[in-house]
């Protein structure tokens, strides 16, 4: 027992020296960068993590959130996991007021004259205000459910405890537990109304509005969608890396690796059936602002191999692989394939911000600047959860505690 618990603690301080390191060198490369000739770079690659990384917090928090509301009997042993992204919150709050700083370099439509009656919405105070506003509240929902979901795990952890010491469970307990579990399912609610909705406004106003002549009213849909596969692949990786960790506790029954594989699955085709839903719709319109924003990105080199290279990784390669239903039960091809799938998800960020930001440049301009920030930022959200892990190991014990 006290070689498997040193060994659990030097898995764990080893993990978090890793992270803090890849933090570390994310930023100062991005510090370096902005003092380079190309600040303009170094902006672009921090708005793509942050896009990915913050969707893929808010994601994860909403697998639990949806197994609370729906009542689910399934993924117990992972909700927990996926209540740990939550920690990221509050750093995904101060990167969008970091975001303030470049503004120069992410808005384009700053040095347009003319912007076609959308001057109101388009400024900057205001975006900043409203985004901001819609993220707090989002966050605010999320911590508040978070803080209710601990209350209950400990509230199951007395009652279980009470029973292994052969006593009566308390009649107070029993209606705390059902107090808390309603207001978890009330929190709920309330975060996946603001989710849908923040998300949506902060794909207008972060990514769309990047081509400000281009409109799509089920932009905001993709990108929620979007952000919860995200999310699932987060909760996926999490929980494979916990799992084949020899020195941790926590393991994942098969099952529900193939579960979460199943659900990984569908999410992949939500995602690519918006997508094609709303290709489908600019090219039959055949509208001058709609399609140019497609043919840039398809039609145009280098964009067209991207586009490609993202069909493919994010949506083939998936699609294909997890047909088979052994592979879901496997922990490492579900690692490999999840991480394979995160890299596509940045390329696609990179895909829908590149050419606006780019002005029209002939080759992509990626190198080891983009990697380290975004490894930097890999490093704060495993930080965020590993942290959040360690603080509140009960999120890894099986359902709602022992109960």
């Amino acid at each position: 027992m006290a070689e498997n618990n040193a060994t659990e603690i030097q898995a764990k301080s080893t993990a978090a020296t890793i992270m803090a390191v890849l933090a570390i060198c994310g930023v100062v490369t991005f510090l370096v960068c902005l003092w380079s000739d190309q600040p303009q770079r170094a902006w672009r690659a921090y708005l793509i993590n942050f896009l990915l990384w913050s969707a893929m917090a808010q994601g994860g928090l909403l697998f639990s959130v949806v197994l609370q509301v729906t009542n689910a009997r399934w993924g117990r042993g992972l909700r927990g996991v996926a209540e740990a992204f939550a920690a990221f919150f509050p750093i995904s709050l101060l990167l969008f007021l970091v975001l303030f700083l470049g503004r120069d370099h992410i808005f384009p439509w700053l040095h347009m004259e003319d912007l076609h009656g959308k001057e109101v919405w388009l400024n900057v105070p205001f975006l900043f205000a409203r985004d901001l506003a819609g993220l707090a509240f989002l966050y605010l929902f999320g911590m508040l459910y978070l803080l209710q979901s601990l209350k209950l795990k400990r509230i199951c952890n007395n009652q279980a405890q009470r029973r292994d010491d052969l006593l009566q469970t308390r009649p107070g307990e029993i209606d705390a537990a059902a107090g808390t579990r309603r207001r978890m399912t009330t929190l709920g609610v309330l975060y996946i109304i603001t989710y849908a909705f923040v998300l949506s406004l902060i794909g207008y106003d972060l990514v769309m509005s990047l081509d400000p002549h281009w409109i799509s009213t089920l932009f905001g849909p993709y990108i929620f969608i979007k952000a919860f596969y995200l999310g699932i692949g987060g909760i996926i990786i999490t929980a494979a890396l916990l799992h084949l960790n020899a020195g941790h506790a926590f393991e994942v029954p098969s099952q529900e690796f193939h579960d979460m594989g199943k659900l990984f699955l569908a999410f992949c085709l939500v995602w690519a059936d918006f997508f094609y839903v709303q290709l489908v719709v600019i090219w039959y319109g055949n509208i001058p602002e709609e399609t140019v924003y497609v043919i840039s990105r398809v039609g145009h080199a280098p964009w067209r191999t991207l586009a490609w290279a993202v069909f493919g990784v994010s949506f083939v390669l998936p699609f294909l692989v997890l047909i088979n239903r052994r592979v879901k039960t496997m922990p490492r091809m579900m690692l490999a394939l999840c991480g394979i799938v995160l890299i596509g998800l940045w390329l696609e960020h990179l895909l829908l911000v590149g050419p606006a930001l780019d002005h029209g440049t002939a080759r992509l301009n990626l190198g080891i600047p983009d990697l380290l920030i975004t490894l930097g930022f890999c490093g704060l959200m495993g930080s965020a959860v590993s942290y959040m892990l360690k603080r509140y190991p009960e999120l890894l014990i099986s359902g709602e505690g022992r109960s």
